[in-house]
């Protein structure tokens, strides 16, 4: 049985001064990515901004993005299409970033909010946060602080540590990668909503740790339209509701044909939730998902389900015993072994999948902390370790730079640097500031790399 929450009391919030006046806002060109547009109250802060078209003429709903490496025009170019067509402006600080505390965090978020408010035709009670892996961290935050916000979409993480479900006053839209390390943890916490009245979903993809597919997001922001739809913020919309329901139903089908019944049983879920209120089709969805529920099929599906997840954990377990004793030779063995499992189409793949993943995250977090601690021997064991599990991601290739650059071997780190920015490593303050760099610019060649960078951008 399925049983939709609401949010109870669920009130608008009309902020003074939320409505931008036409005279005062500022000519952002509508249709274009603008990757940098500097705070007035603070020229250390700068955000990316996209308007839709019709942003020429409209007041309209926004949605800041926080990307996990402070890339505001990342998430914008990624789903400017999708702002055309749901009519949102979109926003990414170009600020907010891993390893920002909260306090930090708030601060940029004032600034952000307020130099937006005043430049931007912003519609009254229609204020959103998306974030991808720590961005999503910051998103949840930001609108458990502050009430203006009302929805959130969590891409690739879930809630702030420590931060458990609950009655929130916003949204919450769950994205996840079937071979995200972090799917499990958003399944938990969308379990846990199960037992709240917060208006909730979460959507999975084909994917890894990774920004969702357009396809994905575009069912995120049908979601915000629906919500806005339920709770009056909009007129109700029925092209666009019977839209959906064409196209979930298309979804459901083939998920069925191809004898996907935990796809199509969350294909159920998910459209009985969003369309709740809105449609007598929400029914129909629900009757579904339960006679999926008691397929025997399904049954056996959740079941193999539950078996790898189980595995998943033991495995982990297992790392961390070998963190402490395995040799480069385990590791070689085992990382070629998972990445041949992971190129799998089966549920099975989806498992190594982020089991590469978690290998990736644990060999970044213990590099960083032993190259912030200095003990530069040990870090260059698990900074290799690091290439060797996610050999695409910028920061392994940067942390080698930096440990060449300690040895004094400024060609071995200009090397290193080149495959980072190859890899989207483009921060050009943090490469500026780097200590161990300064003295060997010549031979690394920082002049070079940081055109390169721009380049890239």
């Amino acid at each position: 049985m399925i049983r939709i929450k609401r949010v109870v009391g669920l009130v608008v919030v009309y902020c003074a001064g939320l409505i931008t006046s036409a005279s005062a806002a500022d000519p952002f060109v509508p249709g274009k990515v603008i990757e940098r547009v500097v705070c007035q109250a603070d020229t250390n802060q700068s955000y990316a901004v996209y308007v839709p078209l019709r942003g020429a003429r409209e007041t309209l709903p926004i949605l800041y993005f926080f990307d996990s490496h402070g890339v505001g025009a990342l998430p914008l170019r990624k789903y400017r299409a999708l702002a055309e067509v749901y009519g949102f402006i979109l926003v990414g600080s170009n600020n907010s970033k891993n390893g920002n505390d909260w306090t930090v965090t708030e601060a940029i978020w004032n600034r952000l909010f307020e130099d937006t408010q005043k430049r931007l035709h912003i519609m009254a009670g229609r204020v959103y946060t998306c974030g991808f892996s720590g961005g999503a961290k910051v998103a949840s935050y930001l609108a458990i602080q502050h009430s203006v916000i009302r929805g959130v979409i969590a891409n690739g993480a879930g809630l702030p540590d420590g931060v458990s479900a609950g009655d929130f006053h916003f949204s919450f839209t769950a994205i996840a990668g079937e071979g995200d390390m972090n799917m499990t943890e958003l399944v938990a916490i969308t379990n846990d909503l199960d037992k709240t009245h917060t208006w909730h979903r979460i959507l999975f993809f084909d994917g890894k740790h990774e920004w969702a597919p357009e396809a994905t997001m575009r069912i995120a922001f049908e979601g915000l339209q629906f919500d806005a739809m339920r709770t009056k913020l909009i007129p109700r919309e029925g092209a666009a509701i019977d839209g959906y329901i064409s196209s979930s139903k298309s979804r459901l089908a083939a998920a069925m044909q191809a004898g996907l019944l935990i796809k199509a049983h969350r294909e159920c879920v998910l459209s009985a939730e969003l369309l709740d209120g809105l449609t007598s089709e929400t029914g129909w969805f629900g009757k579904q998902a339960a006679a999926i529920g008691k397929d025997p099929g399904y049954l056996r599906q959740q079941q193999e389900q539950a078996d790898i997840l189980a595995t998943e954990e033991k495995t982990k377990a297992g790392y961390v015993q070998q963190f402490q004793q395995g040799d480069m030779d385990y590791w070689t063995r085992t990382i070629a072994d998972l990445r041949v499992r992971a190129s799998a189409k089966t549920s099975l793949g989806a498992m190594n999948q982020r089991l590469l993943a978690y290998l990736s995250l644990a060999f970044y977090s213990i590099s960083n902390q032993l190259i912030n601690g200095n003990q530069n021997d040990a870090a260059r064991h698990f900074v290799e370790l690091y290439k060797l599990a996610d050999p695409s991601n910028s920061e392994a290739w940067y942390f080698s730079a930096v440990l060449h650059a300690r040895t004094g071997d400024g060609h071995g780190a200009g090397a290193d640097l080149v495959k980072a920015v190859g890899y989207g490593f483009n921060d050009e303050a943090r490469l500026r500031q780097q200590q161990e760099f300064q003295g060997l610019s010549g031979q690394i060649g920082l002049s070079a790399i940081e055109s390169k960078m721009r380049l890239n951008k």
